[in-house]
């Protein structure tokens, strides 16, 4: 019988969200979601140290920003597994029965080097050549542990309280096989594979054991994480095995890289950064507060619309994709290998099309606090119909006011390569006798006043349609003309064009 899809996000409260964890997250939900399955949010705070206040929260909001909320785990309700966070799952002293399981069959040890021992360690291993130092089958018999030194030593170390760690024994020369659901089958020979510490002097576990611990009590099926943690994944494999509980290990996905717009390595944390929560939340290791993406205006549906196609293809020629439309298609076979490029003007664009999908007076009360900030009040029809004009252009709602904001402030200024080319006395006393066919015009509308200027062209003649605009907003390009003149209303326009005259 098939275990229940059980997915888990299990990130540590040291710093806000990146791209890729929250990439890591989505692909979770997706996959709970076609398997009706469960989703799980973890919080893996075993390193005491670098643990920042408020960071949990951030998680949280950014996953409840996104639509990708977890049915079960911190901050979303507890389910029979609880609780959610590995320091409070300590108490209960599971990491350690765990470890000590693996001391008992003898795939363990404890180990008593200080610091200062272990970067002796390194230093000879770097005066040797050694390519990369580490703590491992050949390095441990010339260190303290309980492998090198007398049984009674050690037995009167733990006894004195001698801080110590829990480390992995690794074997030498070994095979080390596992399937991956998207790189298939993996071959590592431990000789690669350092002796990982499992349980820390504080008695916090680490990574390597707490997660492994905690997917096994959660009945977690599938381990979907980056690929930073593949070359992790043989110890881990070794874990389970010593446990005797390979046939409990969750399948394994590691997910390829997040690359620059270039291609050429690991997209940066800044250019990957995530929407800060509440705005004045500040990572204290960044030295300024920096802007995410919800900050620079992006709706969460392009934000995950962006995410999901970062190393998954649907399979067709699609791009614009609904949360819902995603939990329906994803499955881990499209997941690449190779590492997925990130594109922002790519996201810009995304972000365009869920822009346009919303209707005016949406975008108008998202625009409408912009304009209170400059002092402007208008009606919510004027604004309807203004987003309308300028929605087409923009990729954000902060960018209606580049696109137009000649409507809301006369122009004090004309556009000089216009004005330079096709102004001149003649051309002036063609467009006032356009001026007084406009004062008179009854019905003022964009389709009238269309009509008008090509009537007005055919009895006048080298009425230059971009000229008029300059007249008007100042500019030589912009939303449709008629429209403008249409919203400005009768009034404005005229004033503007004797503003023009006199100018000019």
């Amino acid at each position: 019988m098939e275990k229940r899809v059980r997915v888990r996000f299990a990130p540590s409260p040291t710093g806000g969200l990146h791209m890729g964890g929250v990439r890591t997250a989505l692909f979770n939900y997706l996959f709970a979601k076609r398997h009706n399955g469960d989703f799980i949010l973890r919080i893996e705070d075993t390193d005491q140290t670098r643990f920042v206040e408020g960071a949990e929260e951030y998680i949280v909001n950014a996953l409840k920003w996104c639509g990708i909320e977890p049915n079960e785990g911190v901050g979303f309700g507890d389910g029979e597994h609880k609780p959610y966070r590995q320091s409070e799952r300590k108490t209960s002293g599971v990491y350690k029965k765990y470890a000590d399981k693996l001391i008992d069959s003898g795939h363990a040890y404890y180990a008593f080097d200080t610091s200062e021992e272990l970067d002796e360690m390194r230093k000879r291993l770097e005066a040797a050549k050694v390519v990369a130092p580490q703590y491992n089958a050949v390095t441990r018999q010339n260190m303290r542990n309980s492998l090198t030194l007398p049984e009674d030593e050690v037995t009167q170390l733990l006894d004195s309280g001698k801080p110590y760690v829990v480390r992995l024994k690794v074997p030498r020369n070994e095979e080390i096989r596992f399937q991956d659901i998207i790189r298939g089958w993996v071959v590592v020979n431990s000789s690669q594979v350092d002796d990982k510490v499992l349980l820390k002097s504080d008695g916090m576990p680490t990574y390597h054991l707490a997660h492994i611990v905690d997917d096994i009590e959660m009945k977690i099926s599938h381990a979907v994480r980056g690929e930073e943690w593949l070359p992790s994944a043989p110890a881990h494999i070794l874990i389970y095995r010593y446990l005797g509980l390979e046939n409990e290990m969750p399948k394994l996905a590691h997910l390829p890289l997040i690359l620059n717009p270039d291609g050429n390595g690991k997209i940066s944390k800044r250019e990957s950064r995530f929407p800060v929560f509440p705005l004045s939340w500040k990572d204290p290791r960044e030295n300024a507060p920096f802007i995410g993406y919800r900050e620079a205006g992006y709706y969460p549906e392009a934000f995950v619309n962006v995410l999901a196609l970062l190393g998954w293809n649907p399979g067709n020629n699609e791009e614009v994709f609904s949360i819902e439309d995603l939990s329906k298609l994803f499955d881990f076979e499209r997941v690449n290998k190779s590492g997925a490029k990130f594109d922002p003007e790519k996201a810009k664009w995304f972000n365009q099309q869920y822009l346009r999908k919303k209707t005016d007076k949406e975008l108008a009360i998202a625009f409408n606090p912009f304009l209170i900030e400059k002092g402007i009040q208008v009606s919510p029809s004027f604004l309807e119909e203004y987003c309308r004009l300028v929605k087409e252009k923009a990729q954000f709602v902060h960018e209606f006011w580049q696109y137009g904001s000649f409507i809301f402030e006369e122009p004090t200024a004309y556009d000089d390569k216009v004005i330079q080319k096709k102004w001149n006395p003649d051309v002036k006393q063609l467009f006032i006798k356009l001026k007084n066919k406009l004062e008179i015009l009854e019905n003022w509308t964009s389709h009238e006043l269309h009509e008008l200027f090509a009537s007005a062209q055919n009895e006048l003649g080298k009425l230059d349609m971009q000229l008029l605009r300059v007249l008007i907003t100042g500019v030589a390009g912009g939303p449709q003309l008629f429209d403008v003149m249409a919203l400005l209303g009768k009034e404005k326009t005229i004033k503007r064009l004797n503003t023009a005259f006199d100018k000019l």
